[in-house]
């Protein structure tokens, strides 16, 4: 059934995708494109309504053919000024919207969608024990049943314990074919000596499709693989209004010599509602609420260069921190808390004597869509607690602070 369509025309700002989101709450159906998009894709299109997100009708920017269409025009130069009365108004009032975009009608499309494009094609998912990849995974087995196969990757950068959840819930508990492939000494050889954050993205996204290449030959004939982009992704990797912050493993990292068709079920969809196609897909809270975790891992919470010995310091501070934001009641109520171990070392006293170890830093972040985020603001008997576990139980750490950048102007990972 097609669904009533706003446009919203980015022209440049990260603040304009809440503005997407905001319609979206209102049960309305919406997709961004870019101030130059070809006018004739946008009428193939056939909207309802058109908003200008970042500019108003006298932008030098602004293609004078679109005013032409006869589409009701919102102007939005800055998303402070619009209110949910306001939106409201004009998405119901002026436009007549009935707003039929809900998460029921949209797994069931999509179901059918992957089901006429696989056909009776064998798919291959990647789990990441994210709740995107978790999410994509289930709604394509809704739609193909035994014809998918999840392998997942164990690429030496994964928290504490999480390979052995992974295993327990997809395999045990939700029944589903899983493969584990082992790839640990792989990834870690691949960064040796790499200290680039944009190349290790690059290193460890393409070492994630060669697995999966290789995992394909042993399987037989697969066409298809599964991944859980959504739609902060997308913007993060960069588009004509935005600049490219930095590459996500499952857009600009992609090797071009991919030897797959992608199903990315997810890509238009931003958190909030991948949370909520969980639930609705019978997916355990305790996934559906986990926080996000870059795909590259601990690869990127590591800065500089990658090794076992920082990667296991790293993921004994990074579990005190979740071990205590979850005892504190707080790990669902805060977007992303996590450790990151920084490429220094610093002068310390311990037991009496000096030591010259690894600071952790402790980042911990508010957010609706991963575009923008603010500080949480942690109690400092929390921070204290963690601090002194970190110092006292993590070999090799002497030191830990606490970030309180918002983003902008920086970014919720390091790297």
């Amino acid at each position: 059934m097609q669904k009533e369509l706003v446009i919203v025309l980015d022209f440049g700002g990260q603040a304009n995708q809440l503005i997407a989101r905001k319609i979206r709450e209102q049960s309305v159906y919406c997709e961004m494109l870019a101030y130059d998009e070809d006018v004739e894709k946008i009428i193939s299109r056939n909207p309802k309504a058109m908003i200008l997100a970042g500019a108003d009708l006298r932008s030098n920017l602004l293609n004078q053919q679109l005013l032409g269409l006869g589409l009701p025009i919102l102007e939005v130069p800055k998303i402070k000024e619009l209110s949910t009365e306001r939106l409201e108004h004009f998405l119901f009032s002026e436009v007549g919207l009935k707003g039929d975009w809900d998460l029921i009608g949209f797994i069931q499309e999509t179901v059918a969608d992957i089901r006429a494009k696989v056909g009776d094609k064998q798919v291959l998912c990647g789990l990441s024990g994210g709740v995107d990849s978790a999410v994509a995974a289930v709604l394509v087995h809704q739609a193909v049943k035994d014809q998918l196969v999840c392998v997942y990757v164990d690429n030496g950068l994964m928290r504490k314990g999480e390979s052995e959840e992974v295993i327990k819930t997809f395999r045990d508990k939700l029944g589903m074919n899983l493969v584990y492939a082992d790839a640990q000494e792989r990834f870690l050889s691949k960064l040796a000596g790499v200290s680039d954050p944009e190349q290790k993205r690059k290193i460890i996204g393409t070492e994630f499709i060669r697995v999966f290449e290789e995992e394909k030959n042993k399987l037989g004939e697969i066409d298809y693989l599964v991944q859980g982009t959504v739609y902060s992704d997308v913007i993060e990797s960069g588009t004509k209004t935005s600049q490219n912050i930095k590459s996500h493993h499952n857009v600009g990292g992609l090797p071009e010599d991919m030897d797959f068709k992608l199903i990315e079920p997810l890509r238009l969809l931003f958190k909030d509602e991948v949370r909520k196609v969980g639930e609705k897909l019978g997916l355990p809270p305790e996934i559906v609420w986990r926080q996000p975790f870059p795909g590259p891992g601990l690869g990127v919470r590591v800065l500089e260069e990658v090794s076992r010995e920082k990667v296991e310091i790293l993921r004994e501070a990074d579990a005190i921190v979740r071990e205590e934001m979850k005892k504190a009641g707080l790990e669902r109520s805060i977007w992303q808390s996590f450790a990151v171990l920084l490429p220094v070392k610093t002068v310390g006293v311990k037991n009496d004597a000096r030591t010259y170890a690894y600071p952790v830093i402790i980042r911990a972040v508010m957010s609706e869509d991963a575009m923008m985020a603010d500080i949480a603001k942690l109690p400092y008997e929390l921070l204290e607690l963690m601090a002194k576990r970190i110092v006292a139980e993590v070999e090799g750490v002497n030191r830990v602070a606490y970030d309180i950048t918002s983003k902008p102007p920086g970014t919720i990972e390091w790297e």
